[in-house]
């Protein structure tokens, strides 16, 4: 490992999808290396612009946003805010100098990883789904290692790119709560089944409107809801729900292990960050791909755990006419949840976080070694 603190750049946000592996590898970067210092780059007013610096990671922000598939008047910007982000990544590199430069994909990822290779500095970037996005397609012959969950991800990327199989990173901190403990977190009974519903950091409207429709035959059946509803809609969900015993409904759970510890039961969207977390604790779930994803890969991702006997999937244009009877006879069927998770577990990669913070500190460790010789010559 390196001789001296290395110093880790993330760029990472935009959504949770992108920035919880990014923290998962940061925090698995303290345990081999605790005085490593980091710096977080993301976009102001973005999830990462609240999450990062409550994990105690330092955080800028760049002047960036992502291009709407729909024409919108602020596409028109994107040019010239990639051209600025550019700029301020370069700024922020040259103050903190870091051994490494780190994207886990998404519109903050681009500019930072471009400014960092024009350095020449050491570069990393962590793809999550099997279709790699934009960024990591235009960037991956630039980097010195691209880091995938799935292998068919390669066939999409430049034959120059050094592509490394590592999977999904995830928080070690999942593993670290018992039932009863995520349970009292949310001031629930341990004794009574849990269902967990979150459609990742933003909500999903479609999963929101179908569990609305079910909270009554929740509470009635003596079960218990943790619901995750986005901001667009707490306020509907948090008014249904007053006064219900055995109900809890966030905006944003930020301590997500505290919510899977308690559930018995998942529901969810097939991200591939969410796929790596449910398989990695042996969560049975309840997958709803999101239907506009790229390349449908959250279909393909739903459909390797169902083949494999490790989920439930439900589309998302079914939820209303299906999602009762999916939920109600996994949460009265013992067996057959717990066959689920066991199946589940079979596919987790939990290694996956430890090895790309070791791949890490390896470029990092290059690199302060070839500065020292560099130093070394021009004393002699």
């Amino acid at each position: 490992m390196p001789k001296k603190n290395a110093k880790v750049l993330f760029a990472a946000g935009g959504t949770g999808g992108h920035l919880f592996p990014a923290i998962a590898v940061a925090d698995e970067i303290r345990k081999l290396e605790p005085s490593a210092e980091f710096l977080f780059l993301g976009a102001k007013g973005k999830i990462e612009e609240r999450v990062v610096p409550s994990r105690d990671f330092p955080f800028r922000a760049v002047w960036i946003s992502g291009f709407a598939r729909s024409f919108k008047p602020a596409n028109l910007l994107v040019p010239l805010k990639v051209m600025v982000s550019i700029m301020q990544s370069i700024r922020h590199i040259r103050r903190f100098r870091p051994d490494v430069v780190v994207g886990t994909g998404g519109f903050v990822t681009g500019p930072v990883l471009y400014a960092a290779t024009l350095l020449h500095l050491p570069t990393l970037l962590q793809e999550q789904n099997s279709y790699p996005g934009f960024t990591t397609r235009i960037l991956a012959a630039r980097v010195n290692e691209v880091h995938t969950a799935f292998e068919e991800t390669r066939k999409f990327l430049s034959p120059r790119a050094v592509v490394k199989l590592s999977g999904n990173p995830t928080r070690a901190t999942l593993v670290s709560v018992s039932k009863e403990a995520g349970a009292k977190f949310f001031q629930l009974n341990p004794q009574k089944k849990t269902v967990l519903v979150f459609g990742g950091s933003l909500g999903a409207g479609s999963i929101n409107s179908a569990v609305l429709d079910l909270v009554d035959d929740i509470v009635a059946a003596n079960f218990q809801l943790i619901w995750q509803t986005g901001e667009g809609d707490y306020e509907k969900a948090r008014n249904k729900t007053w006064g219900l015993s055995g109900v809890r409904v966030e905006k944003f759970i930020h301590r997500m292990e505290y919510a899977y510890a308690a559930a018995d039961l998942v529901v969810c969207r097939a991200g591939a960050v969410t796929i790596a977390e449910i398989t990695r604790l042996g969560k049975a779930a309840v997958l709803v791909p999101f239907p506009h994803a790229a390349a449908g890969h959250q279909l393909k991702n739903a459909q390797a755990l169902v083949n494999a006997g490790a989920a439930k999937m439900i589309l998302d244009r079914e939820l209303q006419s299906r999602l009762r009877d999916v939920l109600f006879e996994l949460l009265q069927d013992d067996e057959q949840r717990k066959q689920i998770g066991r199946n589940s577990q079979r596919l987790g990669k939990p290694n996956a976080a430890q090895d790309i913070a070791e791949a890490i500190l390896r470029l990092a460790e290059r690199r302060q070694a070839r500065n020292g010789r560099a130093k070394e010559s021009l004393q002699i």
